[in-house]
C-alpha cells in the first residue's frame, strides 16, 4: 500500500495505552522527494483519538530505506511535542518497495 505510492506520505498508527491499534491515518502528503509534517496537526489528531502512543510511518518512493537527517529531526520534534502531553512516540517505520526499516531497531529512538 504505502510502498506503492509515487509521492511521500506521512502516516500515523494511534495506539491505546496497552499499545493496541486505535486508528491509522495518512496525515501528510508530499511530492516524490519531500513532505511537510506539522507538529500542531499531529497533536490535534492524537488528542482527537485519545492516543497514548503513536507509531509514525513514512514511505520513501525513491526506494532507499536509509532515514534522512530531516526525518531524524522531525521525529525528534514530534517526540518532544507529543511528550508534552504524555503521548509516546514508539517508532518511526520507513517503508520502501521491498520492505521497511524501524527507527527503534536502528536505535534512533
Amino acid at each position: 500500500m504505502l510502498q506503492d505510492y509515487e509521492h511521500e506520505v506521512f502516516s500515523v498508527l494511534f495506539l491505546y495505552s496497552q499499545h493496541r491499534v486505535n486508528h491509522f491515518e495518512e496525515l501528510f502528503r508530499g511530492t516524490i522527494v519531500a513532505d511537510s509534517v506539522y507538529p500542531q496537526e499531529m497533536l490535534k489528531t492524537a488528542l482527537a483519538y485519545n492516543a497514548a502512543a503513536v507509531i509514525l510511518v513514512h514511505n520513501y518512493p525513491s526506494g532507499d530505506p536509509e532515514p534522512s537527517d530531516a526525518d531524524r529531526r522531525i521525529t525528534e520534534r514530534l517526540k518532544e511535542a507529543l511528550g508534552l502531553i504524555d503521548i509516546r512516540v514508539t517508532d518511526l517505520v520507513v517503508v520502501v518497495s521491498d520492505g521497511c526499516k524501524s527507527f527503534a531497531e536502528m536505535r534512533y529512538l
